[in-house]
C-alpha cells in the first residue's frame, strides 16, 4: 500500500561533513595547546586553566549540536492519498487555544487565531475548538461570543474562495488580497465590514472594561460572572457557544459549524495552578467529556494558522499504515509574518526551522515547543505500549570565548587552530543563514542576540533552576504583552532596538558592552605607546576580539549615549553600567 508520507535525505551533507571534521580537528588542536602549555604556578595559571575548562565545555557543546546537522531529512506528505484512502472516515480533532489576560493578549488578536483554526480545510463536524481563558474574564467570553456570530460568514467565505491565510486580521491587512472581480469584491467588502465591526465592538468593550447590560441578555453564559471573582480567584466556567452536534448550528451557506467552547478553569489563591500546563490538563478533561477526539492540537493565542491543510498533513503521519503507530506527535515550526527585513532581534528561527528541525527529525523528531503541535490523546493521557501495537483507524482510534591571549608569539603555528575554528565556524553559520532566507545583516543581528541571550536569559535560567533544585524558589510565569504603541512599532519597522525600562538584564548588556569598549581603547593605547612589537607579541587577538565585540554592540552604545526616544537605555542603567566598569578597572590596582 502506498505510503502517506515520504522521507528524503537533505542535500549538502558532504560539504557540511567536511566542514565539521576540519573544525573538530581544529578544536582538538586548541585543547591540545591549552593542555600542553600550562603556565607555571603564579604566572596566570588560574586564568589559563579557566580558559581550558571553558574551551572544553564549548567544544563539547559544539560536538553535541552537530548531531542535528549530520544527517538531516525532509518529509513530504501525500494529502491526495489520504483523501482517497479515508474519505469521510477521518478522525475528529480537538484544538486548544490558551489565553490568560485580555490586557496583555488583546481579545481581538485571540479571536483572529480562533477563526483561522475554525476555518481549517477539514470537515467542520469533526472540528472542536476550545479556548482556555486563565484570566476568567467576561471580556474574553464576550469576544468569543462575537466570534461565534462572525464565523457564520467567515467560514463559508474561506471555503468558497479558498483563501490563505485564514486569519481575517492578516488576510484583510494585505491589500494584495483585494479581489478584482466585481461580484467577489462585493462579498469581500461585506465580510470585511462585518469583521471590522466585530473587532471595533470587542476593542470598545475591552477599553471600557465591562460588557454592556443589553449585550448580556444574548447568551446565558454571561450570568456566570454575576457572582464576581478575580483572575486569580474564580469558579470553573464551561460554555458551549457553538454545538456542532446541533442541527441548527449552521453557517450562512447552510453548512455545519465546528464546535466552539469557552473554558475558564477554577483558580484559588491557596492552590498553585501550574500556568499553561494546568490549563492544558483542564482542557484535556473538559474535551474528554464534550468531544474526546483522538487527535489534539494546541496553539498559542497569538499564533494563527497560515496553512489550512495543516490537519490533513499531520494525519498523513498519524494514519500511515507502516509508521503511523510509532508517531506520538507532529510539531509544526513557528513562522512570523511581521519580521523586519534584517531580523533586528534575531528571532526568525529560519535556521532552526529549516536546518535544526530537519536534523532532529533524524533522531526521533524535534522537541515539543509548546504551540503548533498535534498530539495523540492517548499519548497525553497514557496507554500501555508493546511492539506489536497497531491501530485501526476505521474502527476507531485507540489511544523536542573567547580566544584567550597566548604566551607564544602571534606568529606561532599554534595560532592557526584558533583562527581556523573561529573563521570557518562563522562562515558556515553565515552560509546556513543565507540559504535559509536570512540577509547578511540579519545574520549579524542574530550573532548579537546570541551574545545577549547567553549573558542574560541563559544566565538567569541557570540561577533560577539551581535555586529551584535547592528548594529556594518556585518557577514563575509572566504573560508577555502582545501589544505595542505606535512609537514602538515605528522604531521596530526602522530596525531600532527597543529598551526603555530599567531592567537588570540591560545593566548586564550595557556593562559588557562598555567593558569591551574600554578594553579596546586601552589596548590601542598600549600599542601606540609601546610600538608594533607589543601588537605582534600577543595583543593582536585581543584587539581583534574586542573590536568585533565593540562593532556588534554599536546599537547598545547608541541606546546609551545618542538616542533621545523613549526606547533608549535609561540613564539609571547607563550610570550603573559605568559604575560596574569602573569597579572592574580598579580591582587590579588593589
Amino acid at each position: 500500500m502506498a505510503r502517506l508520507f515520504a522521507t528524503e535525505k537533505a542535500g549538502g551533507s558532504a560539504l557540511y561533513k567536511l566542514h565539521a571534521v576540519t573544525v573538530f580537528a581544529g578544536i582538538c588542536l586548541v585543547l591540545c595547546y591549552r593542555a600542553t602549555h600550562v603556565p607555571a604556578a603564579g604566572a596566570g595559571r588560574a586564568a589559563w586553566l579557566g580558559m581550558l575548562a571553558a574551551e572544553l565545555w564549548f567544544g563539547f557543546y559544539w560536538v553535541i549540536t552537530q548531531s542535528v546537522r549530520w544527517c538531516p531529512i525532509r518529509r513530504r506528505t501525500f494529502k491526495d492519498r489520504l483523501a482517497a484512502r479515508y474519505g469521510d472516515r477521518l478522525p475528529c480533532v480537538d484544538i486548544f487555544v490558551c489565553t490568560a489576560d485580555p490586557q496583555s493578549e488583546p481579545p481581538s488578536l485571540v479571536m483572529a487565531t480562533v477563526l483561522s483554526l475554525m476555518a481549517y480545510n477539514y470537515p467542520p463536524e469533526k472540528l472542536n475548538v476550545y479556548l482556555s481563558d486563565d484570566g476568567g474574564s467576561i471580556l474574553t467570553f464576550y469576544a468569543l461570543w462575537e466570534t461565534s456570530a462572525f464565523a457564520k460568514h467567515w467560514l463559508p467565505f474561506c471555503r468558497r474562495y479558498n483563501i490563505e491565510p485564514r486569519s481575517p486580521a492578516v488576510y484583510f491587512a494585505d491589500s494584495d488580497n483585494k479581489p478584482n472581480d466585481p461580484r467577489t469584491l462585493e462579498e469581500w467588502s461585506v465580510v470585511k465590514d462585518l469583521y471590522e465591526g466585530m473587532t471595533e465592538r470587542i476593542d470598545s468593550v475591552v477599553r471600557s472594561g465591562k460588557v454592556p447590560e443589553e449585550m448580556k441578555v444574548n447568551h446565558k453564559g454571561f450570568s456566570e460572572w454575576n457572582t464576581g471573582g478575580t483572575s486569580k480567584d474564580h469558579h470553573p466556567i464551561v460554555q458551549i457557544l457553538i454545538d456542532g452536534k446541533d442541527k441548527g448550528a449552521l453557517d450562512s451557506g447552510g453548512n455545519v459549524l465546528p464546535t466552539l467552547v469557552y473554558m475558564a478553569r477554577e483558580k484559588r489563591p491557596q492552590y498553585h495552578h501550574n500556568f499553561k500546563a494546568g490549563a492544558m490538563n483542564a482542557l484535556i478533561r473538559v474535551s474528554s467529556v464534550i468531544s474526546k477526539s483522538p487527535i489534539i492540537m494546541n496553539v498559542d493565542c497569538d499564533m494563527y494558522s497560515n496553512n489550512s491543510d495543516s490537519i490533513r498533513e499531520a494525519l498523513c503521519f498519524f494514519l500511515d499504515e507502516e509508521m503511523g503507530h510509532k508517531i506520538a506527535f507532529v510539531q509544526y515550526p513557528q513562522n512570523y509574518s511581521n519580521m523586519t527585513k534584517n531580523n533586528i532581534y534575531g528571532n526568525s528561527f529560519s535556521v532552526i526551522n529549516q536546518v535544526e528541525f530537519a536534523g532532529l527529525d533524524t533522531w526521533g523528531g524535534p522537541l515539543y515547543i509548546g504551540t503548533g503541535c498535534f498530539h495523540r490523546r492517548e499519548i497525553l493521557c497514557g496507554r500501555s505500549f508493546n511492539k506489536d501495537y497497531k491501530e485501526d483507524w476505521d474502527q476507531g482510534i485507540k489511544t523536542q570565548h573567547r580566544i584567550d591571549q597566548t604566551e607564544e608569539k602571534i606568529m606561532s603555528p599554534w595560532i592557526m587552530p584558533f583562527i581556523y575554528v573561529f573563521v570557518v565556524k562563522n562562515i558556515y553559520s553565515l552560509y546556513e543563514a543565507l540559504t535559509s532566507g536570512d540577509t547578511l545583516r540579519g545574520w549579524w543581528n542574530g550573532q548579537r542576540m546570541w551574545l545577549v541571550k547567553r549573558i542574560t536569559s541563559y544566565l538567569y535560567a541557570v540561577i533560577e533552576n539551581i535555586r529551584k533544585l535547592l528548594g529556594l524558589s518556585k518557577m514563575g510565569f509572566v504573560v508577555s504583552p502582545k501589544v505595542s504603541d505606535e512609537d514602538e512599532s515605528k522604531r521596530y519597522e526602522q530596525e531600532i532596538m527597543e529598551f526603555g525600562t530599567s531592567s537588570p538584564e540591560y545593566v548586564i548588556i550595557a556593562t559588557i558592552a562598555l567593558l569591551n569598549f574600554v578594553c579596546l581603547v586601552g589596548g590601542l593605547g598600549q600599542i601606540l605607546t609601546s610600538g608594533q612589537n607589543m601588537l605582534w607579541n600577543g595583543l593582536l587577538p585581543q584587539i581583534v576580539l574586542c573590536g568585533l565585540l565593540v562593532i556588534i554592540n554599536i546599537p547598545i552604545y547608541e541606546a546609551m549615549f545618542l538616542r533621545e526616544d523613549r526606547g533608549r537605555i535609561p540613564y539609571s542603567v547607563t550610570l550603573a553600567s559605568v559604575g560596574f566598569v569602573m569597579m572592574a578597572l580598579f580591582v587590579p590596582i588593589f
